[in-house]
């Protein structure tokens, strides 16, 4: 509901509409109502009435506005970032940073053979506009776990200063090449192999992605001693992810951003500036997390 703090008069022109609905009355809720289409005086009920009003309510309501009233917002924590690949195209990497923006996990492998074509690129533009940057690999089911991890060592160099990396896993049912579910207990086995091996390497405990439908069918219940970063763009991730402690939530997967022509997932980090500096040095234990 985005009744949870007072309307705001720089939105779209539906809520400059409802504004003056609600605050001179019937008069102008019955010329809004038919200036967008809907003539008042047809309606059978106040039920309908009130449903159309509500329409243009969440037709201008921002993602922080649409959580309910017990629920933290994205606007909740301090620390917010995107994530990015070849899709995004061109950068304004100084751009995103001006604009708010604390992070980026950047893609940088798929599978065993797939590099993505902007991760050089990317890499070194968000370092050098001052973000703290991690690289992440979109894991493969049709692929050995070894040759994934020996891809991915070979594209994402060692950097102190870098974030943890992080392993995307979910189900991928678009795949043109591999559409298999592999046992959970052998997805499980890989994982901890991949995990070990990246930290190994770099120095910090890997990040965990997870969409909502491959954590209930693999990971609930798993790995409660790395950090998740979870995707939940329709509600707050406890509404989705039950009790799974998580460092970051991808709350928006087609948002905009100054310095980025298209669409940009955006995403937000659960602690506060001093977690994240404990983060950012590998040294926050995702067991003692909130």
């Amino acid at each position: 509901m985005c009744f949870r703090r007072p309307l705001k008069f720089s939105r779209t022109e539906n809520s400059v509409g409802l504004r003056f609905a609600v605050r001179y009355g019937y008069g102008l809720m019955r010329f809004q109502t038919e200036r967008f289409g809907v003539p008042l005086f047809g309606w059978r009920c106040p039920g309908a009435l009130i449903g159309a009003m509500m329409a243009l309510v969440l037709s201008s309501c921002s993602p922080d506005e649409l959580y309910q009233l017990s629920d933290p917002t994205p606007s909740s924590y301090p620390i917010h970032g995107i994530d990015v690949s070849y899709y995004q195209g061109n950068i304004d990497w100084p751009r995103v940073r001006a604009n708010g923006t604390t992070f980026a996990y950047i893609k940088a492998t798929e599978g065993g053979d797939v590099a993505d074509q902007r991760f050089d690129e990317n890499w070194e533009g968000a370092r050098a506009a001052g973000l703290q940057r991690g690289a992440y690999h979109f894991y493969y089911f049709c692929r050995p776990v070894e040759q994934q991890i020996a891809w991915f060592e070979a594209h994402v160099p060692v950097d102190p200063d870098a974030l943890p990396p992080a392993l995307d896993m979910e189900w991928n049912p678009q795949s043109k090449t591999c559409r298999i579910h592999p046992p959970r207990e052998k997805i499980l086995a890989d994982m901890q192999r991949f995990l070990d091996e990246l930290e190994r390497h770099y120095g910090k405990r890997p990040v965990i992605y997870s969409s909502i439908d491959f954590h209930r069918d693999v990971l609930e219940g798993a790995f409660d001693a790395y950090p998740f970063w979870l995707r939940s763009v329709k509600s707050f991730p406890a509404k989705r992810y039950g009790d799974r402690r998580w460092h970051f939530w991808q709350y928006v997967e087609k948002g905009s951003l100054p310095g980025i022509s298209g669409f940009v997932d955006k995403n937000a980090f659960a602690g506060t500036h001093a977690d994240w500096a404990k983060f950012c040095e590998g040294e926050l234990d995702p067991r003692a997390w909130p």
